[in-house]
């Protein structure tokens, strides 16, 4: 019985438009880092490495002359860590312009004028306002 319920508890919040939006959203999210990913890679990083004498930001690291346990020399890659900060830059201009673009068109929505209101609502206001003056 306490599984049948614990199951009905799941569907009942699965089945909830915020959790459907959310799920729908990281998909989307997830194909658009990809995206970005790729953006950056394939089209940012082979032009940086153009402008910069062929240096692959992704292959930039430090080597510490100390060994690890293994014997091998302790190598920081600051270069991938500097990739990550461009590829979360360039997600977060998208997702300011998607935003704003969004923003756009709310405010031309709220813009749009209303329409004249019917003649029998504008006689019925017309009313409402000499008895309310008293007239």
């Amino acid at each position: 019985m306490r599984k049948i319920k614990i199951i009905g508890e799941f569907k009942e919040f699965a089945m909830r438009g915020n959790f459907i939006d959310m799920a729908v959203g990281v998909t989307v999210g997830g194909a658009f880092g990809r995206i970005v990913t790729s953006l950056v890679n394939d089209v940012v990083m082979p032009v940086i490495s153009a402008m910069t004498g062929r240096v692959d930001l992704a292959n930039l690291a430090f080597t510490i002359a100390l060994a690890d346990k293994d014997g091998g020399p302790i190598i920081i890659n600051y270069g991938m860590f500097l990739q990550n900060i461009l590829d979360f830059l360039i997600i977060a201009v998208c997702v300011f312009l998607v935003v704003k673009m969004i923003n756009v068109f709310r405010r031309k929505q709220e813009k749009k004028p209303e329409a004249a209101p019917p003649a029998q609502e504008k006689l019925l206001t017309e009313i409402r306002d000499i008895l309310k003056n008293g007239k």
